[in-house]
């Protein structure tokens, strides 16, 4: 409260105008006045039994529970947690500037912050919704009436069901994000300029409409399981890529080190999902092209290279990914080397498992469609 409040008093001098209050702090005050209402009326209730000795009804304890926990209490935290991540991202950029971080440094030094930093501070409403179910337990616990430590329970349980609705909401908005920014770097290049041996007259390259990269890379309809940085081999040189599995082909790009305009409008941003090679390559200017059409799990053969048919090229920790048609001929390979042999048995691993998963998903959807059954009569 003491960052929003003094954000909210230079803003009202025109200063840091273009700071979001909301993307920073999202509901915290609403959160605040929640939390401060809960903790009151649970406080009072407890003075007020003791002060009678005991001879208050309990009920008005339980609820006390039941008001707050089925009411705003849970619903006001999701929606601040929902914005977290994005909030230290946004935060992140802002310390970028100057008059941002005097800002800063002013309010870290206010004594109610005791010399924590707003990043410490903005996760506590996160720790604060994790104790709510061992709050609820240790009252369990200690209740000796049959009716309370049901309604206890099931408060518990209500609480709990809303962090993992909440774990799960946050991972699937962390994954779009990253979906998001994999859109912005992937480049895909029209088919001639893909492969060479395909003419086609500048006349006639409308009628190439490519299939929106949005639809290929989307949360909706695919998971990333695994990518990194690998080195391929070619006839005449090493060529950096970069790989992406997914749950159903394996994209294959080559890294780019030139300026590059991200369609984002927080430049300079990078998504803290990404990996430290990707974050990198983005605060370089960098993108990915991909190098060759998608492979899918079902056409992909992955091949273990023995370093003694390799240590002739000067190869290390290499192995082979072969692109199969529909008729098991190979259209596409490629030799690659992973920094480590560790890196190397990883990959081998994660597509063996991927193209496993993604193999017994088609024989499950094959098997559940079935045809009519044939009238006896024919």
């Amino acid at each position: 409260m003491v960052f929003m409040n003094t954000l909210k008093y230079l803003q009202n001098y025109e200063c840091l105008l273009d700071v979001d209050l909301w993307r920073l702090f999202a509901n915290l005050e609403e959160l605040s006045q929640v939390s401060l209402g809960f903790l009151s009326c649970f406080f009072s209730t407890i003075k007020d039994y003791i002060n009678s000795s005991g001879s208050a009804s309990s009920m008005d304890f339980i609820s006390v529970l039941s008001k707050h926990f089925r009411g705003r209490l849970c619903q006001s935290h999701q929606i601040y947690c929902l914005n977290y991540t994005s909030a230290i991202f946004y935060l992140e950029s802002l310390r970028q500037r100057e008059d941002f971080r005097i800002y800063l440094k002013w309010c870290e030094r206010h004594d109610q912050c005791k010399r924590l930093h707003l990043p410490e501070l903005l996760v506590t409403p996160l720790h604060r919704l994790t104790r709510y179910p061992l709050l609820l337990k240790n009252i369990w616990r200690r209740s000796t009436d049959a009716g309370e430590k049901i309604t206890i329970y099931s408060l518990k349980e209500k609480v709990e069901n809303a962090i993992r609705d909440l774990e799960g909401k946050v991972k699937w908005l962390d994954n779009f994000q990253k979906f998001r920014h994999l859109q912005e770097i992937i480049v895909w290049p029209p088919l001639w300029d893909r492969d060479k041996r395909f003419f086609i007259p500048e006349y006639l390259k409308h009628i190439f409409k490519e299939h929106m990269t949005e639809n290929i890379l989307s949360p909706a309809n695919r998971n990333l399981l695994h990518e990194g940085k690998l080195t391929l081999a070619e006839s005449t040189r090493f060529l950096d890529v970069y790989l992406f599995l997914f749950d159903d082909f394996l994209l294959i790009t080559k890294t780019k080190h030139t300026k590059k305009k991200l369609g984002c409008s927080d430049t300079g941003l990078v998504c803290p999902s990404l990996t430290p090679e990707l974050q990198a390559m983005i605060k370089e200017g960098g993108s990915c092209t991909v190098l060759d059409q998608p492979i899918p799990l079902d056409r992909l053969v992955v091949k273990n290279i023995d370093p003694f048919h390799v240590s002739v090229f000067g190869l290390r920790n290499a192995f082979l990914l072969q692109h199969e048609n529909r008729y098991q001929q190979c259209v596409a390979a490629f030799l690659l080397q992973a920094q480590t042999e560790t890196a190397k048995k990883t990959w081998m691993a994660q597509i063996q498992m991927a193209t496993s998963c993604f193999m017994k998903r088609y024989e499950t959807k094959k098997s559940s469609f079935t045809l009519p059954a044939e009238s006896s009569e024919i």
